[in-house]
């Protein structure tokens, strides 16, 4: 894409965070032009693993890497066989299967790591500054922000954008509103070579991912493309019941809480929990507000998931990430807008009015799927879509 002149051209735009969001916005942006940092307070590209894998919906996630120019990379590196999708209940039996032939829209499975990779890649070498934690920020003047860094780096930028997630250090100067705590945590682990040493529970994901649902529970697996399972046992908890979880440092301690959790399901099921990795990683969810109202901030905004964290059961968060960067970067090259507020309060004002239906639709969800009742409300709502 060709050098396109606008409000930000000659601006040293600073991004504060690199998942999704994050790393397309840069590209987006570098592809016109313009001068990026992005501040990243992992210590280095693979100082964590990423998480298990994402449906990149075509209106949304798909369509910011096809004008990112990454549509091909991203097919080579995709699984459209991921969409399978398989409902159990509690017992064990198979209630709904949804196959990759059944979705008139593509939508294929992508490791969250391989995206982040294909990013990364496109990306001028030194853009992102990793091990850079934020201690606070700072107005200098009008126009500019100030970013003092934990070790005594400043950095000024005429534009923040804040993608730096749920505990974003940006969001508390646009809101005083955090996120709330959905009553469910995720506690995910994973299964190494399953199709090697546990084919019987690699054989109830097949090539995409499975979920067993009762009495407020879930347990849930995905097969990634590295040959692992991902594994989540998911609970309707105090919100304490999480910390307390991470606190123990006892992964023994997690698997026997959890095996007892789910002590009269089938053992199929339970085979999950007791074939993980020493490894359990307590994963509370929270939810923004779904109507949000933000206070006027000049030069700096939000998105992703420090402007709209929700629950992942309906699959857009990290596509809504995606979009958010893509139409972020069309309202600051669009010729309506005289200044770079104007330009960033008419993003915020659709973004949220767009993200407001669906915050209420995932809550709606994670009701269908942790119920007294499930999987019932959840087939019945399938069954009608």
């Amino acid at each position: 894409m060709s050098e396109t002149r606008s409000l930000i051209s000659d601006c040293r735009v600073v991004i504060v965070g690199s998942g999704p969001a994050g790393l397309t916005i840069a590209r987006l942006l570098q592809m016109r032009g313009v001068e990026v940092m992005v501040l990243e307070r992992d210590p280095s590209r693979f100082a964590r693993g990423q998480g298990g894998s994402l449906d990149l919906h075509l209106e949304s996630g798909q369509r910011a890497l096809a004008v990112a120019g990454l549509t091909e990379q991203f097919l080579r590196r995709s699984r459209p066989e991921g969409q399978l999708s398989r409902v159990f209940d509690s017992h064990g039996v198979l209630r709904f299967e949804f196959r990759a032939e059944d979705d008139e829209i593509s939508r294929p499975e992508i490791d969250r790591a391989a995206l982040r990779d294909q990013l990364i890649e496109t990306l001028a070498p030194g853009s992102i500054r990793w091990d850079t934690r934020i201690s606070s920020i700072t107005r200098c003047d009008e126009e500019q922000w100030e970013l003092s860094c934990q070790g005594g780096k400043r950095i000024r930028a005429d534009l923040v954008i804040g993608a730096d997630g749920l505990h974003s250090v940006i969001r508390p100067i646009v809101t005083d509103i955090g996120a709330i705590y959905s009553g469910v945590t995720f506690i995910q682990s994973w299964i190494d070579d399953a199709e090697q040493k546990h084919p019987r529970l690699a054989a109830l994901a097949g090539p995409g991912n499975a979920m067993a649902l009762g009495n407020n529970k879930a347990l849930m697996i995905q097969h990634n493309g590295d040959g692992r399972l991902c594994v989540y046992a998911a609970l309707r908890a105090k919100e304490k019941i999480a910390h307390d979880i991470a606190g123990w440092r006892d992964n023994e301690r997690t698997r026997a809480f959890l095996l007892q959790s789910f002590d009269r399901w089938p053992q199929t099921w339970r085979d999950l929990l007791v074939n993980s990795a020493a490894i359990f990683q307590p994963w509370p969810l929270y939810c923004a507000p779904a109507l949000q109202r933000w206070r006027k901030t000049t030069n700096l905004t939000l998105i992703g998931d420090a402007a709209h964290v929700m629950p992942p059961f309906t699959g857009k968060g990290a596509n809504m990430a995606m979009l958010d960067a893509l139409e972020l970067t069309e309202y600051l090259f669009d010729a309506r807008f005289q200044t770079i507020d104007a330009a960033l309060r008419a993003f915020e004002t659709h973004m949220l009015s767009r993200m407001e239906p669906l915050i209420r639709d995932t809550l709606a969800s994670q009701d269908l799927m942790l119920a007294p009742t499930a999987p019932e409300g959840l087939l019945a709502a399938l069954c009608r879509d």
